[in-house]
């Protein structure tokens, strides 16, 4: 089993920047894949990003364009999400999640966290 705790999150006017942040336990969390996917109000969850166990690869979603790095302390199993020039379609409840292999499929995921707001005001 896996356990995914989140921080971070909030409302940030449009061209602020959020930090999130998800400390991962558990037997496998360190051979996992972590990232992030959220799920916009009426629309199915999608990946924004993604970094596998080592931190050596990562992967984000068509509409980050930039904007979000993801980074991991393997030592300490987190992942941080830093979020910069917001904008007010970014506002979704974005969850972590762990997954044995590399995949850009919001449905293979397997564990998930409780899921943290980020609003964004225009």
């Amino acid at each position: 089993q896996v356990q995914l705790v989140e921080s971070g999150g909030g409302s940030v006017q449009a061209g602020g920047s959020l930090r999130l942040s998800c400390a991962g336990s558990g037997r496998t969390i360190n051979t996992s894949t972590m990232g992030w996917l959220r799920q916009i109000v009426g629309k199915e969850r999608e990946l924004v990003a993604r970094i596998n166990w080592d931190g050596t690869n990562t992967a984000y979603g068509d509409f980050v364009k930039g904007r979000f790095t993801i980074s991991r302390d393997s030592a300490k199993n987190t992942i941080t999400l830093q979020m910069n020039s917001l904008k007010p379609e970014d506002t979704a409840v974005y969850y972590c999640a762990a997954v044995k292999l590399p995949t850009m499929r919001a449905d293979d995921w397997r564990y998930w966290g409780q899921g943290t707001q980020v609003t964004v005001s225009s």
